[in-house]
């Protein structure tokens, strides 16, 4: 059940500050509904931007043996916790916060017992990585009833693609003008303060690498500041917004790709599972949810302290030592990336249905139980 047409239809992201559609096809091979969403105000980012009056009704005449919410933090499915019965059919959540920048004080102890007591709505929880079931253990749920499903993405897509992406890549090398001889820092993603991509700039200008060039892709807010201050400086180059069937050949012409994030919003970093199904080197911040789960240091790439500078600059010059080496990363990386696949999330969504199966589908607070 889809509560708004993000990406299947032409319309504006507001943080890519730009108007784009998927190009790949979103809706085949499965069955979907789309569920009316009347916000006047539509989209994730406001808790009023997803209104959808029929959404149980629907779900309802679908029948389901369990439901599975994504996010909680919306008008439309704060709406649905509380309509629905979770003792007839299990009410199961996947989700991806993390703690990785903790917060204190009274407020975050009023927080973290508003969010236990969301949780305790549900009669499981899939976790997506390590960060993710921290987050779910602090905010009460027992481990017993959290289940592996890592996010994934469809690794073989472009793993198909790694070597005609390679011969685009060498073609897009000399579209920028990048030296032939360059290895190439890349960063993908929005132009925006969670993003932190002037930290890279900064660091790869205190770096001082010799043939190496960086290549930012993407828009956003942040755009026109970074190009100022990359401006007098050789050897940076933009590129704008990619759009999926292109994202292949974007990877590929990373030596190694760089996600500096900071903050809570960063809560995994796709664009990491897409590239090392290239076999890409990466570097993160300890604040990317996937950092503890997809980055071995040492082995596949490096993790860096968020927002230090400094320390991403020692970190660049240190991957871009010893290239033997960093080949051999992104080879590391491909091996990691296996394990986080479609495949294995399926496999954490069938192991909760067997679980509920097995135990009832009680809520646990009130250990209720009422088999299917």
């Amino acid at each position: 059940f889809y509560l708004w047409h993000f990406g299947v239809v032409k319309q504006v992201d507001p943080e890519f500050q730009a108007t784009f559609q998927w190009d790949l096809p979103l809706l085949e091979g499965y069955d979907y509904e789309f569920v009316d969403n009347v916000s006047p105000n539509p989209g994730t980012h406001h808790f009023w931007g997803l209104q959808n009056p029929t959404l149980v009704q629907q779900v309802q005449s679908f029948k389901p043996d369990a439901v599975v919410l994504m996010s909680y933090n919306y008008a439309s499915l704060y709406r649905f916790m509380l309509q629905w019965d979770n003792r007839k059919v299990p009410l199961l959540f996947r989700g991806d916060s993390h703690r990785l920048l903790p917060r204190k004080g009274f407020k975050e102890w009023l927080r973290q017992q508003w969010i236990a007591g969301i949780y305790r709505r549900f009669n499981a929880i899939l976790y997506v990585g390590k960060a993710n079931f921290q987050y779910f253990t602090y905010h009460g749920v027992p481990s017993n009833q959290l289940f592996f499903s890592p996010h994934a993405v469809d690794n073989q897509r472009f793993i198909d693609q790694t070597e005609e992406a390679q011969k685009q890549a060498e073609q897009l090398k000399v579209e920028l003008g990048i030296p032939a001889e360059h290895r190439v820092i890349l960063f993908a993603g929005k132009f925006t303060k969670k993003k932190r991509p002037w930290d890279l700039l900064n660091a790869f200008l205190q770096a001082k690498l010799e043939q190496v060039s960086l290549l930012l892709v993407g828009t956003g807010p942040l755009e026109v500041h970074l190009k100022t201050v990359a401006q007098p400086h050789h050897h940076i180059y933009f590129t704008p917004f990619q759009n999926q069937s292109m994202m292949p050949r974007t990877y590929a012409i990373g030596d190694v790709l760089v996600l500096p994030s900071y903050g809570s919003g960063e809560t995994w970093g796709l664009a990491i599972n897409e590239a090392m199904c290239l076999g890409k080197p990466i570097i993160v911040s300890d604040h990317v949810g996937c950092a503890q789960d997809l980055v071995q240091p040492g082995q596949n790439g490096l993790v860096f302290p968020a927002g230090d500078v400094s320390g991403l600059s020692t970190v660049l010059q240190e991957a871009f030592s010893d290239l033997p080496r960093l080949k051999a990363w992104g080879d590391r990386s491909r091996e990691i990336i296996y394990r986080y696949s479609y495949t294995q999330a399926t496999e954490g969504l069938e192991q909760t249905l067997d679980f509920l199966q097995k135990s009832g589908t009680g809520n646990r607070e009130q250990g209720t139980v009422e088999k299917n």
